[in-house]
């Protein structure tokens, strides 16, 4: 078994007594709404201190039940994901492509970023005025 291969199983490991734990042990019996959000248990705690307390603030939408709300946060959480996802996939991406672009080269290092050749300045100028060299 490779090393990333068992890191990651242990990883998936802890992320799943992470979720399973605490439904097995019954941490949350002895209150009414068990896993309550963090902000329902912060109004809790604000009320208990201050009854008379009125948000400076209130919601621009107010989800019609648990279950939706719990979806839109579902979503939220599976977009970001996405997005984190795409975002390292692209510069674990380009890193291999530039670790492949310098072993082609020949005489260059492993690891390191692959130099322009002459007359490459990587500009649409700069390939024009190269098309002009090559073609006198």
């Amino acid at each position: 078994m490779k090393r990333n291969t068992a890191v990651n199983a242990l990883l998936l490991l802890a992320v799943a007594a992470l979720a399973v734990l605490p439904l097995a042990l019954g941490l949350g019996d002895h209150k009414e709404e068990p896993f309550a959000g963090a902000d329902a248990e912060a109004e809790t705690a604000i009320t208990e201190i201050e009854p008379d307390y009125e948000p400076w603030f209130s919601p621009l939408y107010e989800p019609p039940s648990g279950e939706v709300e719990s979806a839109l946060f579902a979503l939220q959480a599976a977009l970001g994901t996405g997005v984190l996802a795409y975002y390292f996939g692209l510069r674990r991406g380009r890193r291999q492509g530039e670790r492949r672009a310098a072993e082609a080269q020949p005489g260059a290092r492993p690891g390191t970023r692959p130099e322009a050749r002459p007359g490459e300045t990587g500009s649409a100028a700069g390939a024009a005025g190269d098309l002009e060299t090559r073609e006198a």
